[in-house]
């Protein structure tokens, strides 16, 4: 039997999966990532604790699925868009006041390069047509902006720049390739046209790169997939308990690894168009991905970017820079927030499952849950708004909370969280297809995806159909797929994907819930404009 393993390192934790030819979870592992936080927007990683976390996690994973290593043909990767600085020798750059070179990444969710990325903006480069017209400051450019005005020694050190992704791949192979979907994704690079514009780097400050060729970005540039020379050093082949030379595939980005596992999936032996789906990952923020064969462009959402998920298609890139984060947050908020978590525990649920139930159990059935949030209404835009506003300063907005401190209070203002972030959501898809884009499904996959609830205000709160993958892990399959690829047992990804991923559940939009959900939506829109002007105000 063939194996493969799939790599996915989220914002907090590394997990890997082992999976048969025909797309079967065999034996899947995590650890824990350790997260710094500090004044100013400023959120680091270290690159050393997320590679044994990925080594921990592979050999446990191996372990529990009972594959020999010489069934491994291939292994993928993907990860959080996060930059990481690599200094003489391999070895780790401090990135931040902290001065602590274990902490040498500069996570996707850091918000310190919101100046730079404003002035950015400001040049209107033609370049910035390919990210919705606006850069994020969650984007490389301007977090390297910021390190070479704030940390000018460690960008002058710097021998490497990074993408997670990327840096993974160099751990595992030796190799500086880079993958097309992370550098057209985040750091600017013209896919369709298959080259860096030294002209944008010189305008915004970055020339320095351009003028050295871009060789601390990356030259060597291939396709999602392409099997990266050499495979495995015979160095971490020993630390993941695999073999010298099993194929590597050029990686993705976290979310993308999701769409590989969700979009053209088969359903009853047939593979779906691409074209027609939005895959749709929940994790700490949200990805909102369409794949179109003509390039279309979108205000406020990222892309095109030629072939950065699937090949022959362009991407478009939405999301929410806050989703599970800001439905974690939002909870905490609550009085009953400890007693509602201690009795979640006692039941052997998370949270946000003990509030599920009680939310499907209060309103008699998982379709009538979401009228528990008549009066109370949700902008749950915590970390800005990044899709279709591109407005990184949006803050959250809440209407309807009195003094009822009861632990039912709490689960309506779950219910009205979910409906936040489904009406946050409507809003990328309502911006993709009023450009032309034919979307007639939501794919979902992270764990989210699982809620019944979820899913169901999903579909409510857009009027669209709300698929659920057939494996309980669409990103790790997604990375295995790359893997799968790299071996060469599949000509590409949507030959694998076809071959390896199946839909399960689907859930249809009730017709009486429309006008609920109207009326629900319109306060949204409301309670945002409030926020937007209230905000100016202070200007």
């Amino acid at each position: 039997m063939d194996a493969f393993i799939g790599v996915d390192v989220g914002t907090g934790s590394a997990r890997a999966g082992v999976f048969d030819e025909k797309g079967n979870l065999l034996g899947t592992a995590k650890r824990e990532i350790r997260i710094w936080r500090g004044e100013h927007d400023i959120v680091e990683q270290s690159s050393q604790d997320i590679w044994a976390a990925v080594v921990a996690s592979v050999r446990e994973a191996m372990a529990l699925s009972g594959v020999e290593p010489s069934a491994v043909r291939g292994l993928g990767f993907d990860a959080t868009c996060s930059l990481v600085v690599v200094g003489p020798g391999g070895k780790g750059l401090p990135v931040g006041p902290s001065e602590d070179a274990a902490r040498d990444i500069i996570v996707w969710m850091d918000h310190r390069a919101l100046e730079q990325a404003a002035r950015i903006n400001a040049t209107g480069h033609k370049v910035l047509r390919y990210v919705g017209g606006v850069i994020s400051p969650e984007m490389e450019t301007p977090k390297l902006l910021w390190l070479k005005e704030n940390r000018p020694a460690v960008f002058a050190d710097a021998e490497h720049f990074f993408d997670l992704a990327d840096y993974l791949t160099f751990r595992a192979t030796g190799s500086l390739t880079r993958s097309v979907c992370t550098l057209t994704c985040k750091w600017t690079y013209l896919a369709h046209e298959r080259r860096w514009d030294p002209d944008y780097f010189h305008t915004i400050g970055l020339g320095e790169l351009a003028d050295e060729g871009f060789k601390r970005i990356g030259t060597d540039v291939v396709d999602i997939g392409e099997p990266i020379s050499g495979g495995l050093t015979p160095a971490a082949a020993e630390e993941l308990g695999l073999l010298p030379g099993t194929a590597v595939g050029a990686p993705a980005i976290d979310a993308h690894a999701g769409g590989i596992g969700t979009l053209g999936a088969s359903r009853d032996g047939v593979a779906a168009e691409p074209a027609s789906e939005l895959a749709f990952i929940m994790g700490t923020s949200s990805c909102a991905m369409a794949v179109t064969r003509e390039a279309a462009f979108v205000d406020g959402v990222w892309g095109p970017y030629r072939d950065s998920l699937l090949p022959g298609y362009w991407l478009l890139e939405g999301g929410q820079s806050a989703y599970g984060a800001g439905l974690d947050f939002l909870v905490s908020l609550h009085p009953a927030h400890a007693a509602v978590r201690q009795a979640a525990e006692a039941r052997g649920l998370s949270l946000l499952s003990e509030l599920e139930r009680r939310a499907i159990e209060a309103a008699g059935s998982v379709e009538e849950a979401a009228r528990l949030a008549r009066s109370l209404h949700v902008v749950p835009e915590f970390l800005g708004n990044r899709s279709p506003e591109a407005d990184p300063a949006a803050t959250a907005a809440i209407t309807g909370l009195t003094l009822d401190a009861s632990e039912n209070a709490l689960v309506r203002l779950f219910v009205a969280g979910l409906c936040g972030l489904s009406y946050g959501t409507g809003d990328i898809v309502r911006a993709m297809t009023e450009k032309g884009v034919a979307l007639d499904a939501i794919v979902v996959s992270g764990g989210a995806a699982r809620s019944p609830l979820l899913r169901r205000i999903l579909s409510d709160a857009t009027g669209m159909r709300v698929v659920l993958p057939k494996t309980a892990e669409p990103v790790l399959l997604g990375s295995a797929i790359i893997g799968a690829v790299a071996a060469r047992a599949f000509p590409d990804l949507s030959a694998a994907a076809a071959h390896m991923c199946g839909i399960g559940d689907e859930t249809v939009p009730n017709p009486d819930l429309a006008e609920f959900h109207a009326r629900k939506r319109a306060a949204y829109d409301i309670l945002r404009r409030a926020e937007r002007e209230v905000r100016a105000l202070g200007r």
